[in-house]
């Protein structure tokens, strides 16, 4: 357990963790459709129960992913913090606003009513993962920061963070994990409602979220992978190569086939549940097959001598998996912590069962008087 490895170690588990999150914005995309697929009071309230046994996955999946990279790598969590907040204020408000709307968007004599918290989960939907998917667009075209002597940062720009939105490569990829969220939330309506108007109705957002997710993340991938990426050299400065991610892919192919079969797995989650009738099991597919595909780019912008968060203003303020870890005895000690993470989604797993024992109905909703 040398110093290389345990900073490898840490970045696959940022990367799991990641790839988690991810497939868990499910819920942030299923609150985006409350008022496509549901078209009564009660239907709306059968999508946000479906979707509220399962938010607090997603919030404590984010919460997690931010202290591990806090505990791991430091230097990113002051770098992205200090400088780029307002991104990330923007983010945490989302998700506060929708942590608030499950607790008191049906509560007897809320000030705001309803319709109002409604709107707040809406707009966690839409915000939240369009922003936490321009950030990861960063790790690849990178931001606009110095580091001092000291590591203080200087961030070059006025805007805070908000400027990834300006890129366009960020942006793809931002819409795009917008527009994957919610395929998955209707894969997952159609697993986990009973209702066959939903059914329907979800199947139809289906085609009509996954074809803008696709040529999304394609376009995304075009401009990433012939473009130039941010490269560790000999001397360990940091210089722009060009086709750097391409030849990431090319130099770790057991990584390359990891993303193959994540992308096969989305796709035919994707397709059979359009093309078979009745078939419910498409969020398991696309689920287990976005969580690899995650992995594995955050495995092409950390590995392979690449820095994960590049500085285009500042070249040799970039960070990488050397510069930006912890010490060794903070990353072994917290290796030996990491060992019980099996049992921890293990939990996770029993957990997700007994609250998916049966297809949830509207007649549910009535008789749950902790319903949200």
């Amino acid at each position: 357990m040398n110093m290389e490895f345990l900073q490898h170690y840490w970045w696959i588990l940022i990367s799991l963790l990641g790839g988690l999150l991810v497939f868990l914005l499910f819920v942030q995309g299923g609150q985006t459709l409350l008022y496509t697929i549901a078209k009564t009071e009660d239907e709306r309230n059968l999508l946000v129960n479906s979707l509220g046994r399962k938010w607090e996955f997603t919030f404590t999946t984010l919460v997690v992913f931010g202290g591990a990279f806090f505990a791991s790598f430091p230097l990113f969590y002051s770098t992205s913090f200090g400088g780029a907040y307002l991104a990330w204020m923007v983010v945490l408000f989302c998700f506060v606003m929708q942590a608030v709307s499950y607790e008191y968007r049906r509560k007897a004599g809320n000030l705001l009513g309803e319709k109002t918290y409604n709107i707040f989960l809406i707009i966690n939907g839409v915000i939240g993962t369009i922003c936490i998917g321009a950030v990861v667009g960063s790790f690849f075209t990178g931001n606009p920061f110095k580091l001092g002597e000291m590591n203080d940062v200087t961030w070059m720009s006025p805007w805070r963070g908000i400027e990834v939105l300006f890129n366009a490569a960020n942006l793809c990829l931002g819409l795009a994990i917008f527009f994957l969220s919610r395929t998955l939330a209707s894969l997952y309506f159609m697993n986990n409602i009973k209702h066959d108007v939903i059914y329907e109705r979800s199947k139809k957002q289906v085609l009509y979220n996954s074809i803008p997710f696709v040529v999304l993340l394609l376009a995304f991938l075009a401009i990433i992978l012939p473009g130039k990426g941010y490269a560790i050299m000999e001397d360990k400065s940091i210089q722009l190569v060009p086709y750097k991610y391409f030849h990431n892919l090319l130099a770790m192919p057991l990584n390359t086939l990891v993303l193959l079969i994540g992308v096969i797995g989305v796709l035919f989650g994707i397709i059979k549940s359009i093309l078979k009738p009745r078939w419910k099991k498409g969020i398991w597919f696309a689920g287990i097959g976005i969580v690899l595909a995650v992995i594995a780019l955050f495995i092409v912008a950390g590995f392979n001598n690449t820095a994960f968060y590049p500085s285009y203003t500042d070249l040799n303020s970039s960070l990488t998996i050397y510069n930006a870890s912890s010490s060794l005895y903070t990353l072994k000690t917290m290796a030996y912590v990491s060992l019980a993470s099996p049992i921890v989604l293990a939990y996770i797993f029993y957990a997700w069962r007994a609250l998916n024992k049966k297809q949830i109905d509207i007649q549910d909703v009535k008789d749950d008087h902790h319903a949200y």
